[in-house]
Protein backbone atom coordinates (compact mmCIF):
# COMPACT_ATOMS: atom_id res chain seq x y z
CA UNK A 1 0.00 0.00 0.00
CA UNK A 2 1.15 3.23 -0.86
CA UNK A 3 1.81 5.95 1.67
CA UNK A 4 0.38 9.45 1.05
CA UNK A 5 0.87 12.63 3.34
CA UNK A 6 -1.63 15.25 3.32
CA UNK A 7 -1.60 18.61 4.33
CA UNK A 8 -4.85 20.37 5.01
CA UNK A 9 -3.85 23.86 6.05
CA UNK A 10 -6.83 25.79 3.51
CA UNK A 11 -10.22 24.62 4.44
CA UNK A 12 -11.73 22.62 1.29
CA UNK A 13 -8.00 22.23 0.22
CA UNK A 14 -6.07 19.21 0.50
CA UNK A 15 -2.57 18.73 -1.10
CA UNK A 16 -1.08 15.08 -0.94
CA UNK A 17 2.13 14.19 -1.15
CA UNK A 18 3.18 10.47 -1.37
CA UNK A 19 5.56 9.48 1.58
CA UNK A 20 8.65 6.74 -0.47
CA UNK A 21 10.52 6.91 2.44
CA UNK A 22 10.11 8.55 5.84
CA UNK A 23 13.30 9.79 7.18
CA UNK A 24 12.72 11.15 10.69
CA UNK A 25 9.52 12.17 12.62
CA UNK A 26 9.90 13.76 16.25
CA UNK A 27 8.14 16.02 18.44
CA UNK A 28 10.07 18.77 19.61
CA UNK A 29 9.49 21.33 22.91
CA UNK A 30 7.57 23.47 19.99
CA UNK A 31 6.22 21.48 17.17
CA UNK A 32 6.07 18.25 15.31
CA UNK A 33 8.87 17.49 12.54
CA UNK A 34 8.68 15.33 9.84
CA UNK A 35 11.27 14.40 6.77
CA UNK A 36 10.47 11.87 4.10
CA UNK A 37 11.35 11.27 0.85
CA UNK A 38 8.98 11.80 -2.39
CA UNK A 39 10.23 11.06 -5.71
CA UNK A 40 9.54 14.55 -7.28
CA UNK A 41 10.40 16.83 -4.28
CA UNK A 42 13.30 14.88 -3.05
CA UNK A 43 13.70 15.30 0.83
CA UNK A 44 10.61 17.34 2.59
CA UNK A 45 10.18 18.97 5.33
CA UNK A 46 7.61 19.38 7.32
CA UNK A 47 6.44 21.65 10.56
CA UNK A 48 2.91 20.66 12.34
CA UNK A 49 1.39 19.42 9.30
CA UNK A 50 2.58 22.06 7.27
CA UNK A 51 5.23 22.12 4.56
CA UNK A 52 8.00 24.15 5.19
CA UNK A 53 10.75 23.30 2.24
CA UNK A 54 11.57 20.62 -0.21
CA UNK A 55 14.95 19.98 -1.92
CA UNK A 56 13.56 20.30 -5.46
CA UNK A 57 11.91 23.63 -5.36
CA UNK A 58 13.47 25.73 -2.34
CA UNK A 59 15.56 27.76 -4.86
CA UNK A 60 12.77 30.13 -5.57
CA UNK A 61 11.22 31.00 -2.05
CA UNK A 62 15.01 31.05 -0.86
CA UNK A 63 16.43 33.27 -3.54
CA UNK A 64 13.83 35.99 -3.87
CA UNK A 65 13.03 36.33 -0.07
CA UNK A 66 17.00 37.31 0.51
CA UNK A 67 18.60 38.27 -2.92
CA UNK A 68 15.59 41.35 -4.03
CA UNK A 69 15.97 43.24 -0.34
CA UNK A 70 20.13 42.62 -0.54
CA UNK A 71 20.05 43.73 -4.20
CA UNK A 72 17.49 46.10 -3.86
CA UNK A 73 19.41 48.07 -1.13
CA UNK A 74 23.01 47.79 -2.70
CA UNK A 75 24.78 48.05 0.50
CA UNK A 76 23.92 46.12 3.05
CA UNK A 77 26.30 45.07 5.81
CA UNK A 78 23.99 43.24 8.58
CA UNK A 79 21.44 41.07 7.99
CA UNK A 80 18.74 39.80 10.35
CA UNK A 81 16.61 36.15 9.64
CA UNK A 82 13.52 35.88 12.06
CA UNK A 83 13.19 31.94 11.74
CA UNK A 84 15.21 30.27 9.06
CA UNK A 85 15.99 26.76 10.74
CA UNK A 86 16.51 25.46 7.56
CA UNK A 87 19.34 27.62 6.71
CA UNK A 88 18.37 28.24 3.31
CA UNK A 89 18.11 32.21 3.60
CA UNK A 90 21.06 31.96 5.47
CA UNK A 91 22.92 29.94 2.75
CA UNK A 92 22.03 32.55 0.23
CA UNK A 93 22.48 35.64 2.41
CA UNK A 94 26.35 34.44 2.71
CA UNK A 95 26.69 34.98 -0.62
CA UNK A 96 26.77 38.25 -1.12
CA UNK A 97 30.49 39.27 0.30
CA UNK A 98 29.40 42.50 1.11
CA UNK A 99 27.45 40.93 4.14
CA UNK A 100 29.37 40.90 7.56
CA UNK A 101 26.83 39.75 9.88
CA UNK A 102 23.93 37.40 9.36
CA UNK A 103 22.09 36.93 12.80
CA UNK A 104 19.46 33.80 12.50
CA UNK A 105 16.96 34.06 15.39
CA UNK A 106 14.95 30.60 15.69
CA UNK A 107 12.75 29.92 18.19
CA UNK A 108 13.41 26.01 18.21
CA UNK A 109 16.91 24.82 18.25
CA UNK A 110 16.67 21.77 16.78
CA UNK A 111 15.45 22.39 13.59
CA UNK A 112 18.47 23.77 12.83
CA UNK A 113 20.02 20.49 14.37
CA UNK A 114 17.81 18.30 12.62
CA UNK A 115 18.75 20.38 9.01
CA UNK A 116 21.97 20.36 9.61
CA UNK A 117 21.74 16.48 10.05
CA UNK A 118 19.11 15.84 7.19
CA UNK A 119 19.01 18.69 4.74
CA UNK A 120 22.47 19.72 4.13
CA UNK A 121 21.80 20.23 0.17
CA UNK A 122 19.40 23.24 1.73
CA UNK A 123 21.75 24.57 4.07
CA UNK A 124 25.05 23.82 3.20
CA UNK A 125 27.99 24.79 5.75
CA UNK A 126 26.23 28.03 6.14
CA UNK A 127 25.80 27.78 9.71
CA UNK A 128 30.02 27.19 10.05
CA UNK A 129 30.00 30.71 8.05
CA UNK A 130 32.48 32.92 10.61
CA UNK A 131 29.48 35.58 9.46
CA UNK A 132 26.57 33.77 10.86
CA UNK A 133 25.08 34.01 14.52
CA UNK A 134 22.60 31.65 15.51
CA UNK A 135 20.38 32.71 18.63
CA UNK A 136 17.50 30.26 20.15
CA UNK A 137 14.74 32.89 21.03
CA UNK A 138 11.48 33.40 20.33
CA UNK A 139 11.90 36.07 17.45
CA UNK A 140 8.98 38.60 18.56
CA UNK A 141 10.98 39.24 21.48
CA UNK A 142 14.47 39.42 20.35
CA UNK A 143 13.33 42.52 18.09
CA UNK A 144 11.78 44.01 21.27
CA UNK A 145 14.78 43.59 23.30
CA UNK A 146 17.37 44.14 20.53
CA UNK A 147 19.45 47.53 20.53
CA UNK A 148 21.47 46.03 17.03
CA UNK A 149 20.63 47.64 13.37
CA UNK A 150 20.21 45.85 10.63
CA UNK A 151 20.17 46.92 7.29
CA UNK A 152 17.77 44.28 5.83
CA UNK A 153 15.15 42.02 8.27
CA UNK A 154 14.22 38.50 6.76
CA UNK A 155 10.59 37.32 8.14
CA UNK A 156 11.00 33.51 7.37
CA UNK A 157 8.15 32.84 9.48
CA UNK A 158 5.98 30.06 9.18
CA UNK A 159 1.89 30.28 8.49
CA UNK A 160 -0.04 32.51 11.42
CA UNK A 161 -0.46 29.51 13.74
CA UNK A 162 0.32 28.84 17.14
CA UNK A 163 3.83 30.19 18.22
CA UNK A 164 4.47 32.15 14.40
CA UNK A 165 1.27 34.23 14.97
CA UNK A 166 2.73 36.73 16.74
CA UNK A 167 4.96 37.37 14.18
CA UNK A 168 1.90 38.62 11.89
CA UNK A 169 0.97 41.49 14.54
CA UNK A 170 1.51 45.31 14.78
CA UNK A 171 3.68 44.99 17.66
CA UNK A 172 6.26 42.77 15.88
CA UNK A 173 6.44 44.84 13.01
CA UNK A 174 6.95 47.98 15.43
CA UNK A 175 10.06 46.10 16.42
CA UNK A 176 11.34 44.89 13.57
CA UNK A 177 11.08 48.86 12.51
CA UNK A 178 12.94 49.68 15.30
CA UNK A 179 15.77 47.17 14.80
CA UNK A 180 16.31 48.46 10.89
CA UNK A 181 19.36 51.10 9.98
CA UNK A 182 18.46 53.97 7.89
CA UNK A 183 17.67 53.03 4.39
CA UNK A 184 16.88 49.58 5.68
CA UNK A 185 13.75 46.73 3.86
CA UNK A 186 12.04 44.60 6.10
CA UNK A 187 10.62 41.43 3.96
CA UNK A 188 8.17 38.90 5.35
CA UNK A 189 6.80 35.38 4.12
CA UNK A 190 2.75 36.36 3.47
CA UNK A 191 1.54 32.89 1.91
CA UNK A 192 -0.32 32.27 -0.93
CA UNK A 193 -2.85 35.05 -1.94
CA UNK A 194 -5.25 33.05 -3.62
CA UNK A 195 -6.12 30.73 -0.62
CA UNK A 196 -4.34 33.38 2.13
CA UNK A 197 -6.05 36.65 1.08
CA UNK A 198 -6.88 38.10 4.35
CA UNK A 199 -3.12 36.93 6.10
CA UNK A 200 -1.95 39.58 2.91
CA UNK A 201 -4.03 42.62 3.28
CA UNK A 202 -3.73 42.58 7.22
CA UNK A 203 0.17 42.80 6.80
CA UNK A 204 0.61 44.86 4.18
CA UNK A 205 -1.94 46.85 5.85
CA UNK A 206 0.19 47.40 9.08
CA UNK A 207 3.59 47.61 7.03
CA UNK A 208 1.78 50.45 5.65
CA UNK A 209 0.68 52.40 8.19
CA UNK A 210 4.42 52.36 9.48
CA UNK A 211 6.65 52.55 6.89
CA UNK A 212 6.58 54.99 3.66
CA UNK A 213 6.40 52.23 1.18
CA UNK A 214 5.32 49.21 1.70
CA UNK A 215 3.12 46.47 -0.56
CA UNK A 216 4.47 42.65 -1.85
CA UNK A 217 6.39 40.88 -4.40
CA UNK A 218 5.57 37.44 -5.68
CA UNK A 219 7.22 34.05 -7.02
CA UNK A 220 5.63 30.76 -7.81
CA UNK A 221 6.53 28.03 -5.20
CA UNK A 222 5.05 24.47 -6.57
CA UNK A 223 4.50 23.41 -2.67
CA UNK A 224 2.83 26.47 -1.83
CA UNK A 225 -0.26 25.45 -3.84
CA UNK A 226 -2.63 27.52 -4.79
CA UNK A 227 -0.81 30.35 -7.13
CA UNK A 228 1.54 32.75 -6.79
CA UNK A 229 3.15 33.25 -2.91
CA UNK A 230 3.46 36.93 -1.60
CA UNK A 231 6.35 38.93 0.12
CA UNK A 232 5.57 41.84 2.09
CA UNK A 233 8.03 44.94 1.38
CA UNK A 234 8.55 47.71 4.16
CA UNK A 235 10.89 50.47 3.87
CA UNK A 236 11.45 53.92 4.61
CA UNK A 237 13.51 55.00 1.95
CA UNK A 238 11.47 54.82 -1.63
CA UNK A 239 14.32 54.48 -4.02
CA UNK A 240 14.80 50.85 -3.03
CA UNK A 241 11.63 49.37 -4.57
CA UNK A 242 11.75 51.19 -8.27
CA UNK A 243 15.67 50.69 -8.29
CA UNK A 244 16.66 50.62 -11.92
CA UNK A 245 17.10 47.18 -13.43
CA UNK A 246 20.23 48.25 -15.18
CA UNK A 247 21.64 48.41 -11.64
CA UNK A 248 20.52 45.39 -10.11
CA UNK A 249 22.22 43.75 -13.40
CA UNK A 250 25.79 45.45 -11.91
CA UNK A 251 24.95 44.43 -8.96
CA UNK A 252 24.04 41.01 -9.23
CA UNK A 253 26.95 40.59 -11.64
CA UNK A 254 29.43 42.43 -9.09
CA UNK A 255 28.00 39.91 -6.22
CA UNK A 256 28.89 36.86 -8.97
CA UNK A 257 25.79 35.27 -7.69
CA UNK A 258 24.84 31.68 -9.61
CA UNK A 259 20.79 31.69 -9.11
CA UNK A 260 18.37 29.28 -10.62
CA UNK A 261 15.37 31.46 -10.13
CA UNK A 262 16.40 34.79 -9.19
CA UNK A 263 17.30 37.82 -11.86
CA UNK A 264 17.41 41.14 -11.57
CA UNK A 265 14.89 41.05 -14.30
CA UNK A 266 12.31 38.68 -12.77
CA UNK A 267 13.11 40.89 -9.48
CA UNK A 268 11.35 43.76 -11.24
CA UNK A 269 8.93 42.25 -12.49
CA UNK A 270 8.13 40.31 -8.82
CA UNK A 271 6.43 43.52 -8.27
CA UNK A 272 3.98 43.79 -10.50
CA UNK A 273 0.77 42.19 -8.81
CA UNK A 274 -2.16 40.75 -10.58
CA UNK A 275 -5.58 42.84 -10.26
CA UNK A 276 -6.71 40.73 -7.74
CA UNK A 277 -3.47 40.47 -5.62
CA UNK A 278 -2.97 44.40 -6.02
CA UNK A 279 -6.52 44.56 -4.17
CA UNK A 280 -5.28 42.35 -1.27
CA UNK A 281 -2.53 45.00 -0.87
CA UNK A 282 -4.44 47.78 -1.53
CA UNK A 283 -4.72 50.81 1.21
CA UNK A 284 -8.55 49.82 3.14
Amino acid sequence: MENWWEEMLHGGFQLRLRVDKLLHETKSQFQHLMLFENELFGRVLTLDGVIQTTERDEFIYHEMLSHTPILAHGNARNVLIIGGGDGGMLRRALMHSGIECVVVVEIDASVIDFCKRYLPSICGDAFEDPRTEVIVDDGARYVAECDRKFDVIIVDSPDPVGPAEVLFEREFYTRCKSCLAVGGVVVTQNGVPFLQGPELSSSVGLLRSMFADATCFLAPVPTYAGGFMAFGWASDDVSLRPVAVETLIDRFRNANLKTRYYTPEIHKAAFALPPYIEALAAPA
